[in-house]
């Protein structure tokens, strides 16, 4: 279990000294609105609309009128004051009345033809309503606080394995099947204008969401969406917490003595975690990496072939050619190197699979243990640093950061190379060929 650690160990640090002081001058500092308070800026795209007395759609529900302006205007209703009612988010069968007040997402032209489709007056902004509220508080002791102060908002970036990729906010009714609103979307780094029902979403958007407050956490969670802000990080139910550190420390320990394989180990505490209520079969369905398993599935027996045709052989003997009068350290780092460039173009553990066969099979040619080969397979399949689709990491930071494709091999190449150097005495020192 452990025998990895001295030599991750020395890389981690290295690399984590390596990007305080020097990678981080090498990442372009872009001059974009990524911060919340900038990107976006909730008073500029939610209303208040009262709905006077005698028009139409009083005694009409919630979702009649948002049916009727579909495809003529983008309104999104986040929220409704009757008198000292407040309801953060209305359901859609919320039957409206005369005086009401619907806090509305909507930009300067879908506001218009609502208002000049439906008759509705336009109240205030929120911070008007806001400053007003407060001086009729003040004038006679009454209190109706804004509905914005109610909102549970949320920025979330979308997983790029989230059921929301390539699909559109209507098409998945999030309003109706996962009571969440989403007010804007940002992509690499910049706020999109165009309309919330036509924006297909990608993997790295951000999004700012509604929803309620218990309630919002787990539609993220289901949605496949991550928190961005850390107020959105927090430990609401302490006791699964320790329950589930303690299954995952009980498997740990019984595969560092030596009790079980890892393999029946970790799937028997994920087992555990579902026979005791920690997690549920649908989160466990979802949090599968079918793609990775399927990639695994068809890539060892073409591991299995390469080591039974003879092709791992073929390829370590071009690469023991190739270095015939090299040392072990240079074969080693060759061999990190390989391994480092496939994994920034195949998944990290498919890497390993294919790779795993040609190490064996060079420390054969060199007669060699083939302890320092594996490990360098190891290491150079867990460092995918040049490209975005190297690693489910690095296309996760790469709208928030608005990186392009080049900005990964600026600081990842020369942490790659330092990986190789730090690593290759690390390995020699610990397991001699």
């Amino acid at each position: 279990m452990f025998d990895f650690l001295p030599v991750e160990l020395g890389v981690t640090v290295v690399g984590v000294i390596f990007i305080a002081l020097i990678g981080w001058r090498l990442t372009p500092q872009r001059k974009r609105a990524t911060a919340s308070s900038e990107l976006f800026e909730i008073s500029a795209y939610l209303t208040e609309v009262r709905v006077p007395e005698g028009n139409r759609y009083v005694g009409r529900t919630v979702y009649e009128l948002m049916r009727e302006l579909r495809g003529e205007a983008e309104v999104v209703v986040v929220g409704l004051v009757r008198g000292d009612r407040r309801e953060p988010m209305p359901a859609i069968y919320e039957v409206l009345r005369a005086d009401d007040i619907l806090l509305v997402g909507a930009d300067s032209d879908s506001l218009k033809t609502l208002l000049d489709g439906t008759g509705m007056e336009l109240e205030a902004r929120v911070e008007e309503a806001e400053e007003r509220e407060q001086t009729e508080q003040e004038g006679n002791g009454a209190k109706r606080e804004s509905a914005l102060g109610e909102l549970a908002l949320e920025e979330a970036i979308v997983t790029p394995g989230s059921r929301l990729v390539g699909a559109t906010a209507s098409a998945l009714e999030l309003s109706q099947r996962y009571a969440v609103n989403v007010l804007a979307v940002a992509r690499r780094g910049v706020r999109l204008r165009e309309r919330l029902d036509k924006v297909r979403f990608r993997a790295g958007d951000i999004l700012l969401v509604q929803g309620g407050e218990e309630e919002l956490p787990g539609a993220l969670s289901e949605l496949g969406c991550l928190p961005l802000a850390s107020r959105g990080l927090r430990i609401t139910r302490p006791r699964k917490v320790i329950l589930a550190s303690s299954l995952f420390a009980l498997a740990l320990g019984a595969v560092a003595l030596g009790w079980v394989p890892a393999a029946p180990a970790l799937v028997g505490a994920a087992v555990a975690m579902v026979l005791v209520g920690l997690i549920g079969p649908s989160e466990v369905y979802r949090g599968i990496e079918w793609p990775v398993i399927v990639l695994l599935a068809a890539l060892l027996p073409v591991g299995q072939a390469l080591e039974t045709t003879g092709g791992s052989r073929l390829i370590a003997d071009g690469l023991f050619t190739l270095g015939e009068a090299a040392s072990p350290a240079v074969m080693l780092a060759l061999l990190m190197g390989v391994v480092m460039l496939l994994s920034n173009v195949i998944n990290n553990a498919a890497a390993a699979v294919l790779a795993a066969p040609v190490g064996l099979a060079l420390a054969r040619s060199m007669e060699a243990a083939p302890d320092p080969f594996l490990m360098a397979v190891a290491i150079g399949a867990s460092c995918a640093f040049l490209t975005p689709v190297g690693h489910q990491s690095n296309a996760l930071v790469m709208a928030p950061g608005g990186y392009e494709f080049r900005d990964y091999w600026r600081m990842g190449l020369p942490l790659s190379l330092l990986v190789i150097v730090t690593a290759v005495p690390l390995i020699l020192w610990i397991w001699p060929p």
